[in-house]
């Protein structure tokens, strides 16, 4: 009697809670793809134009990824079987971690389930209580849950803020074991840009590791899609330690930590989340390794992703849409209001064009937006389609 009693006390705290979502717009629900992720797909039955994946390069129903997948299976199976360190590292992710250091041009690669996983395992690893790590106010999910669990003292840096940061650093600089700066290189809402290079002279200056989020600019950032140390002419020596992942612009599933041999080999003895998960099956790594391999051959994709990112910047501010100048397919059009921006993005819906509304916590009170994301499927027609839906509204996004 007390275990039910317990459980009606908690369903009922839980729709409360539920409840309190739903008045001020910010419940959550999920939508269901009923068909490939690509940039005219279906969804909920019926046929839609998908603005909000971030499957950047159109990779994702690939006929190459798609045919090795199938090959993967067909040789290997469909499961790994155990952890890496068990009997579950198999020929393909040797082939994977050869061709992901040589795509990076690093030493070394390691590749994760997730990079959520990814995260937590650099950043519960590497450092730990003794130890402080800096971070920026605008850092995924992932990252912040890292830092929590690590043990280390944080300190949050404003966003972007050479200044701020460098004004931790002097505050601490001889008083912790390690010193971790980390960021993302494309902050997932904003699609804005952390200043790499001087994030790096100052990590010299000051005795410190600097680790990069390059989970939005792997595939997207730099003239062959290396991500954002190709964007700026850095080396691994610049940025100690990088994570991308595979599931986003690569169009398959996974992640990956590239760096030093000494980083990888230690993760491979001490990361929790990648020593006690099984890992990634054999279609993931076919599908991941001919992404890698498609990219190196066929770098224009990067270039066709830039142009209709460009083009459809430009056609929001001929608008007078307020948007930045970033060179990443995120585009974030700001409403302000949740409901209201759940609203609109329903409008759109109505209209055949799928644009996620994002609300806090993912961004700030008062700074709900539609997250607008392009894709290289894309065509220029689809983009004035959507612009001009965008014309409609107009005025409810002129803040």
């Amino acid at each position: 009697m007390s275990d039910s009693f317990s459980q009606k006390s908690m369903l009922a705290d839980l729709k409360v809670e539920l409840d309190g979502l739903e008045e001020v717009g910010q419940l959550r629900f999920m939508r269901t793809v009923s068909g490939p992720q690509q940039a005219h797909t279906m969804l909920d039955g019926r046929p839609i134009l998908l603005l909000c994946s971030n499957n950047y390069l159109g990779l994702a129903n690939h006929p190459r990824l798609r045919i090795a997948g199938q090959k993967a299976v067909e040789q290997y199976g469909c499961s790994a079987g155990a952890s890496r360190l068990i009997s579950g590292t198999m020929r393909l992710h040797g082939e994977l971690e050869e061709a992901l250091a040589a795509f990076k041009k690093v030493p070394k690669v390691l590749v994760f389930n997730s990079g959520y996983v990814a995260n937590l395992a650099l950043l519960t690893t590497l450092v730990g209580a003794g130890d402080v790590i800096y971070s920026d106010s605008l850092n995924h999910a992932s990252i912040v849950d890292g830092c929590r669990l690590s043990r280390a003292q944080l300190k949050i840096y404003r966003h972007c803020d050479i200044a701020h940061l460098e004004e931790l650093l002097k505050g601490s600089a001889a008083t912790f074991r390690r010193r971790l700066i980390v960021t993302d290189s494309v902050f997932s809402m904003d699609g804005d840009i952390a200043p790499l290079p001087e994030v790096a002279a100052l990590a010299r200056r000051y005795d410190a590791v600097v680790m990069v989020d390059d989970a939005h600019a792997t595939g997207v950032l730099g003239a062959g899609g290396r991500g954002s140390a190709e964007h700026f002419g850095l080396d691994y020596n610049d940025l100690d330690l990088q994570m991308g992942t595979l599931g986003k612009a690569l169009g398959s599933c996974g992640a990956y930590v590239a760096g030093a041999p000494q980083f990888i080999d230690y993760l491979i003895n001490k990361a929790r989340s990648f020593i006690y998960s099984t890992a990634l099956p054999p279609a993931a790594l076919g599908a991941s390794l001919a992404a890698v391999e498609l990219l190196s051959e066929e770098p224009g994709r990067v270039a066709r992703l830039r142009s209709l990112t460009d083009y459809f910047r430009q056609g929001l501010r001929r608008l007078e849409i307020a948007v930045s100048d970033d060179p990443t397919p995120i585009v974030p059009v700001v409403v302000g209001d949740p409901q209201r921006t759940m609203a609109l993005s329903a409008w759109f819906l109505e209209h055949g064009v799928f644009i996620q509304g994002i609300r806090p916590p993912t961004v700030a009170p008062g700074q709900s937006l539609l997250r607008v994301t392009i894709s290289a499927d894309l065509e220029y027609s689809d983009l004035d389609r959507v612009l001009a839906l965008f014309a409609e509204r107009r005025n409810e996004f002129k803040l």
